[in-house]
């Protein structure tokens, strides 16, 4: 162990009184290289080596075994290093050269430019009279590099010009180690410098400006991913090692959140409207807690995965999640939650961190994104180079008005069920299930309508001139109704309350309802079936609120899509439907409407039968997160929590399917549906609208596949532009 080894080197500095490794002398040091023997013959169980030629062979096969080392693996996890990418390491064998032989001789390491911010200067640190591990290893306090002009200046110069003639031979920013033995200066090695986002962005543009690189290369150096980073609040590293971990869970919404902790829906609800800063913790989130999310400043739940309903609507909002900290137990009753021995009550302070996962104690500082010049130039670049259209996931105008500064060519998918989420829409959506009869039924959907129609408005505005796709109602109807182990425990603490007969009648529709597999069940284009007048009344909706904006010279492009279709018969049932309605629209409105009816493609079915919906839909959207959930028959909540992360840890999966598109099975099919539905209809327009449409890899597959467009989150729009170029 490590502290062994400096447990020996700090006694023979605190013997002879010196707090510099440098000013050991020649007894000390003797002392220690005896003492670290031991410490080796310890562990080890026989004698040092002291055959050059031996310690050669066991220093090289030390380098072999750490590729399989615990921080390679992690390293190569979140890199997406694969197999074919890479599958082992290599050693470079070369003579020494000593920094560490006086005055006159130093150690160091340099960036040519500032790995932070991307400024052209050379930046680093050395150190006089030591060796480069002292550096690399921060065993030692280095010197800033610009003070080496100083104690040795023509080796100064030497690595200055040597920083140029790298970097205009790498065309890359480089990250340079060199000695200096006895006033002679070396070169050790060089590699492409680690920068963060900002950084890549800064040196990207400049590298243009001094034509290093042209404007293709400026963007493909890019990692689309890292952009995130800029566009959500973020921990103030110089203050998180003040503060202690709490907990980790999966990071399902980047950005961090600082806030009190609270248990309770309607209380976050309620301190969040009075401007207290809250952090929403619950074991998962259902529909009707929606309104809590707006008031809140981040979520944190025990349960779930990346594509459960928290990550999806945090997401979706750029709120910070952190999903499925199973260490995280959490009592409602007593307001209070337990993870690695220490509780979390209702008011103590707890901040998030959406990149990361993890969890702290107490109120850390964040730092606002900022979006510069050079990152717009960045993305001005890419729209002109891309070919593939990229649009966002959004439900509502401030989310439409965000994606589109953002660079969004339109809204890919408006999920009408998030409308109904509102505490004021909640109640009357309720009243809807509730009803007995279809009239009852009929006067509650007339309110709905109009609420549907106002919104639709607000969001063909935001989007004026670009396609918005909607997506009628997709969920079963008992998700919008309480859980029914909740409206049993109310009925039994309320069994004297005479006002308790409407509980019951609640409670007695959430299980007529309830279905054992609702994900498979009764939901989209079954709903609209089964209940017509839902689906009549959002495509109403749709057509009064274009009719509002055509009649004021507002260029409305809605398009109505249909969600969890798996046949022809089902389209067309619901095409008659549209096409009702589009006529009856058009005589009171006296307008000839152009507004395209299209398919979800999530169900296997749909996929292999995409000639016949091909002759009826106008559009495709594969709708990547069912599908995918069906072409592995795994629900994404359940594998994400319990066994994903260890068939990725066995090397089962390479990826996790819900954030990559698994190309070899989900891809193939989507290869299949496109290939037949464009033998129908040659121009026909499909595109993705699953939480994959803002992942890289997937944005790269998707324009191999010819698809039309992806559609992601508003604050992954950016990435995906990028991406996409």
């Amino acid at each position: 162990a490590d502290e062994n080894f400096d447990n020996v080197l700090n006694s023979a500095k605190t013997k002879q009184g010196i707090t510099d490794d440098s000013m050991l002398n020649v007894d000390s040091l003797k002392k220690i290289v005896l003492d670290y023997k031991k410490i080796c013959e310890k562990y080890t169980k026989q004698k040092f080596p002291t055959n050059p030629n031996e310690q050669i062979s066991l220093a090289v096969e030390a380098v072999f075994k750490s590729w399989m080392g615990e921080r390679a693996v992690i390293y190569r996890e979140k890199n997406n290093i694969t197999k074919d990418i890479a599958n082992g390491t290599a050693v470079n064998v070369q003579t020494m050269v000593f920094g560490n032989m006086g005055n006159d001789s130093a150690t160091g390491v340099v960036f040519t430019r500032n790995g932070q911010n991307g400024i052209k200067e050379i930046e680093g640190e050395y150190l006089l009279n030591a060796q480069g591990e002292d550096v690399v290893a921060g065993v030692r306090t280095g010197k800033e590099i610009l003070l080496l002009r100083k104690d040795m200046s023509k080796s100064y110069n030497e690595l200055s010009n040597a920083c140029k003639k790298l970097e205009k031979h790498f065309r890359e920013p480089q990250d340079i180690e060199f000695t200096i033995e006895q006033g002679k200066f070396y070169l050790l090695q060089t590699r492409t410098a680690k920068m963060s986002a900002a950084a890549l962005i800064k040196t990207s543009v400049d590298m243009v400006k001094e034509k290093l690189i042209n404007k293709n290369k400026a963007l493909t150096r890019i990692p689309a991913q890292q952009l995130e980073a800029l566009l959500h609040r973020t921990i103030d590293q110089n203050k998180l090692k003040e503060y202690k971990q709490f907990t980790k869970g999966i990071a399902a919404s980047p950005g961090a959140a600082t806030g009190i902790a609270v248990f309770d829906v309607k209380k976050a609800i309620t301190m969040g409207e009075n401007n207290t800063k809250v952090i929403l913790i619950r074991k998962e989130t259902k529909p009707e807690d929606v309104p809590a999310f707006f008031s809140s400043e981040g979520i944190l739940t025990s349960q779930g995965g990346k594509s459960s309903h928290a990550a999806i609507v945090s997401r979706g909002m750029g709120k910070p999640c952190i999903v499925g900290s199973t260490e995280l137990k959490i009592d409602y009753d007593a307001k209070k939650c337990q993870a690695n021995g220490i509780v979390v009550s209702e008011g103590d302070s707890i901040t998030i961190d959406g990149s990361t996962g993890i969890v702290y104690l107490g109120n850390i500082p964040t730092v606002e994104p900022k979006v510069t010049e050079d990152f717009k130039t960045i993305l001005s670049w890419a729209q002109k180079t891309k070919r593939l259209g990229i649009r966002a996931n959004a439900d509502t105008p401030d989310a439409a008005k965000l994606a589109r500064k953002y660079g969004a060519e339109g809204i890919g998918l408006c999920r009408t069920e998030r409308m109904f989420n509102a505490d004021d829409r909640l109640s009357i959506f309720v009243d809807m299930i509730m009803a007995t009869n279809e009239n009852q039924r009929k006067y509650v959907l007339d309110k709905l309508g109009e609420l549907q129609k106002n919104d639709f408005i607000q969001i063909l505005k935001a989007m004026e001139g670009y396609k918005v796709t909607i997506r009628l109602l997709d969920p079963p109807l008992h998700e919008f109704l309480p859980n029914p182990e909740e409206l049993m425990d109310k009925i039994y603490k309320n069994k004297n309350d005479i006002d308790i007969s409407e509980t019951k009648e609640v409670l007695n529709r959430a299980k007529e309802l309830s279905e054992i597999n609702p994900m498979m069940g009764h939901r989209g284009v079954r709903l609209g079936i089964t209940y017509p007048e839902i689906y009549e009344m959002q495509i109403k909706a749709v057509f009064v609120a274009t009719a509002n904006l055509l009649k004021k010279k507002i260029n409305a492009k809605p398009q109505i899509m249909i969600p969890q279709v798996g046949s022809i018969e089902e389209l067309n049932h619901i095409k008659s439907i549209y096409d009702n309605v589009k006529l009856e629209m058009e005589k009171k409105y006296k307008i000839k409407f152009k507004i395209n009816f299209g398919t979800m493609l999530e169900v296997v079915r749909a996929c292999l039968t995409s000639n016949e919906l091909a002759k009826t839909a106008e559009f495709f959207s594969f709708g990547t997160n069912d599908l995918t959930q069906a072409v592995f028959s795994f629900s994404r909540e359940d594998a994400e929590s319990k066994f994903l992360p260890e068939y990725m840890e066995k090397e089962i999966l390479e990826t996790n399917p819900f954030q990559s598109i698994d190309e070899n099975g989900v891809g193939s099919l989507m290869d299949i549906a496109i290939s037949q539905g464009r033998k129908i209809k040659n121009n026909l327009e499909i595109g993705i609208c699953g939480e994959h449409g803002g992942d890289p890899n997937s944005i790269k597959f998707c324009h191999d596949a010819d698809v039309s467009y992806v559609s992601a989150s508003p604050h992954r729009i950016p990435i995906a532009i990028v991406a996409a170029a």
